[in-house]
């Protein structure tokens, strides 16, 4: 088993043993890197859909930060995409914005908050790395065209990632009593706190 597979059984195995509070956190933060990253591509390389979700993943912020009244937002976030011509099962026939990297990754934080099952929390996780993975590859094909680009050590740049999130949930594990109460309603001290503590530094691409 190569490293970045030990690496990623250890982040689902701490997924399967943490609270439903702290999954939620988990989810949020990896999508928020994705989705900031997306926001950040020059403008005719940003997906719309992408960035129409950008709403949805602010309630979810808040809502796994302790703010009740983002899970009706969340939940009609998840609703109008239910409805939405993205979510379809025509395969390669439909539109295929939802399976953009960081537009899943929003999509599995909204149902990680609203469930609390561990499955969405993993399945966020996956999607950040499938993007290492084919941002790697985009550099690849770069470079077999002549246009550039370094040659990346696919290993690395996954082993990279999974570190970061297992950094990511030894932070979280830090405000366990907080967020095993999430979902109940923090106060609004304790929100603004927790958006300081955690929502920053787990939103750092750094």
């Amino acid at each position: 088993m190569d490293v970045w597979q030990k690496l990623s059984a250890q982040v689902e195995e701490r997924l399967a043993t943490v609270s439903a509070g702290e999954r939620g956190v988990f989810a949020a933060a990896v999508a928020e890197r994705l989705m900031s990253r997306h926001e950040a591509l020059p403008e005719d390389e940003r997906a719309p859909f992408t960035l129409s979700l950008r709403p949805l993943l602010d309630s979810v912020w808040d809502g796994v930060l302790g703010d009740t009244s983002a899970f009706s937002a969340v939940n009609r976030g998840v609703a109008a995409y239910m409805l939405s011509e993205y979510c379809h099962n025509d395969g390669q026939d439909g539109p295929d914005e939802a399976d953009e990297s960081a537009a899943a990754a929003t999509l599995h934080a909204a149902h990680a908050y609203l469930f609390g099952c561990r499955d969405f929390a993993v399945w966020t996780g996956e999607r950040a790395v499938e993007a290492v993975d084919q941002h790697l590859q985009d550099l690849a094909e770069r470079a077999d065209d002549g246009a550039g680009g370094l040659p990346v050590d696919t290993d690395e740049a996954l082993v990279r990632e999974l570190r970061r999130q297992l950094r990511d949930l030894d932070l979280i594990a830090g405000f366990t009593e907080q967020l095993r109460h999430a979902a109940m309603g923090l106060s609004l001290d304790t929100s603004a706190r927790l958006r300081g503590e955690l929502r920053v530094p787990l939103s750092s691409q750094e």
